[in-house]
């Protein structure tokens, strides 16, 4: 079945892009990390305990951690084990980018549109992972996790990117991976569509008609159609 969405490129003034799990496929990485380090440390750990913190910032991530395994979960210290193996994960370069991602940022280039990154990481953290796989120049942009009072699925970081492109954020495409994402861009008013990674969508997401891709090979090739 061919992909489609039901508005043109010409409606789209700018793009605003998740990063882990959308432009990198660093979603995988992280979880693995995560079980690595509460196995170094001895504590218990769950796989859909990892999965229920896609999306969400560093602030509200320990929230979800004793939700699931008890509030006394010494979530500082899986936060920082995990900190150590995953910082020299990203030094190494071993997070790769995803599948499209340059052929997307062509076809962006090739019809001027301007476009930011909003991701649930932090600033010092994020930079790094685009910078490695060359994709940081060629953003004009980015809001972090750390740089917006509420973190997804709050419209906040959003709204932040709608203004550094100087769009109105009903103007925007916002391209996602998580529930939490596609929620914080819906209640933003913005366009969206969810390139799913390791969270198929949610019943929410489905009923609001949130288009899916396969992959950003897809969005590339919309994008393609958009006058030169």
């Amino acid at each position: 079945m061919s992909f489609a969405l039901p508005f043109a490129p010409a409606d789209i003034r700018g793009v605003i892009f998740d990063m882990d799990g959308l432009l990198l496929d660093s979603e995988r990485i992280a979880l693995a990390t995560v079980a690595e380090a509460a196995a170094e440390l001895g504590l218990a750990w769950r796989y859909e305990v990892g999965l229920a913190m896609v999306g969400l910032n560093a602030q509200d991530g320990p929230a979800v951690i004793r939700h699931h395994l008890g509030d006394d979960y010494p979530t500082a210290a899986l936060y920082a084990a995990f900190g150590r193996r995953y910082e020299a994960t990203i030094a190494a370069g071993r997070i790769p980018v995803k599948g499209g991602a340059a052929e997307l940022f062509d076809q962006l280039d090739r019809i001027a549109l301007g476009r930011v990154v909003a991701t649930s990481t932090r600033r010092a953290r994020a930079e790094p992972k685009l910078a490695a796989v060359g994709l940081l120049p060629r953003v004009h942009g980015m809001v972090c996790g750390d740089e917006v009072e509420r973190g997804k699925p709050a419209p906040d970081i959003y709204f932040a990117a709608a203004a550094r492109l100087d769009v109105p954020i009903a103007d925007c495409l916002v391209l996602e991976d998580s529930n939490a994402g596609v929620r914080g861009a819906l209640a933003a008013g913005a366009r969206v569509v969810m390139v799913p990674d390791l969270l198929q969508p949610a019943d929410d997401v489905r009923a609001a008609g949130v288009p899916l891709a396969a992959s950003l090979h897809d969005l590339a090739r919309f994008f393609a159609g958009g006058s030169p």
